[in-house]
């Protein structure tokens, strides 16, 4: 068992094999350990994340090393039949990395039954092994912005199919109509461990559309139902994005489900504070500003986040005038009233907070939109109405905490990363060029993550394919091409390249504000070994936090 420091409150416990893997966490399952709130089961590790309030990663270590890694027997599951229109991008180069002509591999693909390991990467992925040895292939050397919803790919000795369009690095073999995820079945999830999967040739695919597109392209359930003839928001300009968030979905990542919620949680917990709510009611999340809403009823709102100028509306007839409104402060917007957020000078989202709280139905429990996931309301368009919910509010006050001052887009940003999990995956002039060179922030950039570019690409030390693990909010991964993508609110919770650091808790937020242009430059924090026993018996990977070891995302 060797254990690997995963960003502020995690820990990667990497043991020998995928048997050993699921035997750990079932034990963990079945038998929880004190302070740990989350697990991600994959290939050959297990996610560990913990409460920094409650335990640590050295006494966590000891614990995990009691814990014996003892395979259940295999038992046959449930045959789930998936029929494939085989024709992927990337069949033909799957076929030439096998050596075999196309027809062959979709022979090998459909001839062996495939067994659900575990789930993960998003709500319905589930990653299939036991195939056909001779379809081991390597990921893409560069991951696709988006693949297509139903599209049947492989990836080392996996294969599995995207429940919804997502971002994804695996060699795209065809399509299927069958889905994976649906909010409308009692399990929304097709594919459960343990069950078995057989593809079956279904030969070319029908013109148009297929169910699979079809329901990818369906929005999410409404951001308000109908609502009263008062207390509500009226979306005039949505902006490049809007939309709801709350503190997310905790504890649901071994169901391929990441937390989600607010990029920028400080800036959502302010905003509801200064209109009087709970710190975890929905609100709205602006990108970049461009945004205009309408109240109907009398409102109290406030905005936090990036700086952006505010003004209100007063409708009078044919008369308009426009009064400028401050940042950081609750104010009053009278029914009829219309709000105009501009563009921020600074940071990137802001947050927009309702007396009563967003009335939006949860998923999952909860109301934040997941674009990875495709859980939770859609993205607001114009045209769209929230309704303001009726949840107690204390007294309005104002927040004696000054907000922090966020990144513009000609400045460099310092943000705090600690190495690893897979650090020793990187020579060490690479390790050396992620701390001192600058990142430019790219346009592909968003809620899933921030794609970044350097003049000099990061060099691995290893060649090969890493297996599927669990990965965290801040995790800085590092695809073949050497240019670094970090994880934000909406990523995948499992992934497939090396993480060389994990931004630390104190420093998400900031993430998140630095806007497209903005340049990174990653400091790496002292670590110090965990304690003699530990260092003994688990090497020098597991590592104790030296900065705010109790901060929390």
């Amino acid at each position: 068992m060797r254990l690997l420091s995963a960003g502020s409150d995690g820990l990667l416990v990497e043991v020998a094999d995928l048997d050993q893997a699921l035997a750990l966490f079932s034990s963990l399952r079945d038998d929880p350990l004190p302070g740990v709130v989350e697990l991600v089961p994959a290939a050959r590790t297990v996610l560990v994340r913990f409460d920094p309030d409650h335990t640590g990663p050295a006494a966590l270590g000891h614990a995990l090393q009691r814990r014996p890694l003892i395979a259940s027997a295999a038992v046959d599951g449930v045959l789930v039949e998936v029929p494939v229109h085989y024709d992927g991008e990337d069949l033909s180069e799957v076929a030439r990395l096998c050596g075999l002509d196309e027809a062959e591999v979709v022979r090998r693909h459909t001839a062996t039954p495939w067994t659900v390991a575990f789930t993960g990467f998003a709500p319905g992925f589930a990653y299939l092994s036991g195939g056909d040895p001779g379809l081991d292939v390597p990921r893409r050397s560069e991951p696709r912005t988006v693949i297509p919803a139903g599209s049947v790919a492989l990836a080392g000795p996996f294969s599995g199919v995207y429940p919804r369009a997502s971002p994804g690095g695996w060699q795209l073999l065809g399509r299927t109509s069958v889905p994976m995820w649906d909010l409308e079945r009692a399990d929304p999830a097709l594919l459960r461990p343990g069950m078995r999967v057989r593809f079956v040739d279904a030969g070319p695919a029908p013109t148009g559309p297929d169910e699979a597109d079809r329901a990818d392209r369906r929005p999410g359930p409404a951001a308000g139902q109908t609502a009263p003839a008062r207390n509500r928001l009226e979306i005039l300009s949505p902006g490049a994005l809007t939309v709801v968030v709350d503190l997310g979905r905790p504890g649901r990542a071994a169901q391929g489900v990441a937390r989600s919620g607010a990029v920028d949680r400080g800036s959502l917990r302010r905003a509801n504070r200064l209109v009087g709510n709970p710190a975890d009611l929905p609100a709205l999340e602006i990108a970049a500003g461009g945004f205009r809403v309408r109240a109907s009823g009398d409102l109290v709102l406030a905005v936090t986040g990036a700086p952006a100028p505010l003004s209100r509306s007063a409708v009078d007839g044919a008369v308009e005038e426009e009064v400028e409104l401050p940042g950081e402060t609750a104010f009053a917007l009278d029914d009829g009233e219309e709000l105009q957020l501009a563009t921020p000078g600074r940071g990137v989202l802001s947050y927009l907070a309702v007396r009563g709280g967003l009335s939006v139905g949860p998923v999952l429990g909860s109301a934040s939109t997941d674009l990875l996931a495709g859980i939770g309301p859609a993205p607001l368009r114009a045209a769209d109405e929230v309704a303001v919910g009726s949840a107690r509010a204390s007294s309005v006050a104002l927040d004696p905490t000054p907000p922090p001052e966020l990144p513009a887009f000609d400045e460099v940003v310092e943000i705090d990363v600690l190495p690893g999990p897979r650090d020793d995956w990187f020579t060490p002039a690479a390790r050396k060029l992620f701390a001192t060179q600058e990142w430019a922030v790219t346009p592909r950039s968003n809620r899933v993550g921030l794609r970044l570019e350097g003049a000099e690409p990061l060099e691995r030390a290893r060649a090969g394919e890493l297996p599927s693990e669990g990965t965290v909010p801040g995790a800085v991964q590092i695809p073949p091409n050497g240019q670094p993508v970090v994880f934000t609110a909406d990523h995948p919770v499992t992934g497939g390249y090396p993480v060389i650091a994990c931004v630390a808790a104190h420093h998400l937020d900031r993430l998140g504000q630095v806007p497209v242009g903005g340049r990174i430059r990653f400091r790496l924090l002292a670590t110090a070994s965990s304690g003699e026993d530990s260092a003994r018996s688990t090497g020098p990977n597991l590592l104790q936090n030296s900065a705010d070891p109790k901060g929390r995302p």
